[in-house]
């Protein structure tokens, strides 16, 4: 569910960076509304945990603005710091302390008073199912737990804006989904995600918006299936229970990919609720009655190859 108000969570117009002689983001415009999820995508060596580190204030940005809950990462970098919460790629987890004094120290840090800290601390045990292992030492715990005993870490501060920097990277599947609806809870209390991943399904599964970044320019942004109506190869498939409703349909539409052993026709679509209004009327002024119909649409993974020409990380790996 996104939430607009006046003030984005997160504003950044012409930012540039570069390191040397080596351009990292060039011209980046972004606008995020509060209470929603943004991902960015893109391949190794894009510039995205540069973006990151620039929104949370660990790098100073090099030309251009850019502000996070309303204050400017350069000259505001406290204010910026106490309205956000940052997991990076690389877990932030004291292997020495448990989970619960991983917790502590956090509550410390914010200076919060010793009863409110340890009762956050309580909360957020609770809310991430960390109850049983809280007092055993980090060291012992398993990739999904030290990736939520991260999360819960950087929400010590009741941030409003959190920075999720590949958070699943290495986690199996059922931790992973663990970590999706951690995050979904997050925006339905308020909070702003940006995230960064290489794993389509996740941003697709997740993002309100999603943008493109590649060799560090925003090459496209839009919702999921704004992106995926970019592309083409979408198609609404029609399946006819004979072979006389299949030649009757193929001379209506005239030259589409035709299966005679499957009895279906594939339509060129982009899989908009116009164009299927469209084709819905066309075959009813027809009397063209298919026994079913589906509709078909590039993946962000053909999103992802158009526009940077470079297979997702899932794909290279398997």
């Amino acid at each position: 569910m996104t939430t607009t108000t006046a003030t984005p969570a997160i504003e950044v117009a012409g930012m540039r960076k570069a390191f040397g002689d080596k351009v990292v983001l060039d011209g980046i415009d972004l606008r995020i509304p509060a209470g929603s999820i943004f991902a960015l995508l893109g391949p190794n060596g894009a510039g995205k945990t540069t973006m990151v580190q620039i929104l949370s204030t660990y790098l100073r940005t090099g030309s251009g603005s850019a502000r996070v809950a309303g204050h400017d990462v350069d000259a505001e970098p406290d204010a910026v710091r106490a309205a956000i919460g940052v997991t990076g790629q690389f877990s932030a987890v004291d292997n020495k302390l448990t989970g619960e004094e991983n917790l502590w120290l956090m509550a410390d840090l914010h200076h919060l008073p010793r009863q409110e800290g340890r009762r956050r601390a309580a909360d957020l045990l609770a809310r991430f199912d960390l109850v049983e292992p809280a007092r055993k030492l980090a060291a012992v715990y398993s990739g999904g737990m030290r990736r939520r005993l991260d999360l819960a870490m950087s929400l010590m501060g009741e941030p409003r804006i959190i920075f999720l920097d590949e958070p699943t990277t290495g986690l199996d599947p059922r931790s992973r989904r663990t970590m999706w609806t951690i995050i979904r809870d997050l925006v339905a209390r308020g909070v702003t995600v940006f995230l960064t991943t290489q794993y389509l399904d996740e941003a697709d599964e997740l993002a309100d918006r999603i943008a493109v970044l590649d060799h560090g320019v925003l090459v496209a942004e839009g919702s999921p299936d704004e992106l995926k109506r970019r592309i083409p190869g979408g198609h609404v498939e029609l399946r006819f229970a004979d072979t006389s409703s299949l030649e009757t349909a193929a001379r209506t539409f005239g030259e589409v990919s035709r299966d005679d052993d499957a009895l279906t026709l594939q339509i060129p679509s982009d899989g908009g609720v116009r164009s299927l209004r469209t084709l819905l009327d066309r075959m009813d002024h027809a009397g063209i009655e298919p026994e079913g119909l589906s509709v078909h649409t590039p993946d962000l993974d053909d999103v992802f190859f158009a526009l940077t020409g470079h297979p997702t990380a899932e794909k290279v790996s398997h």
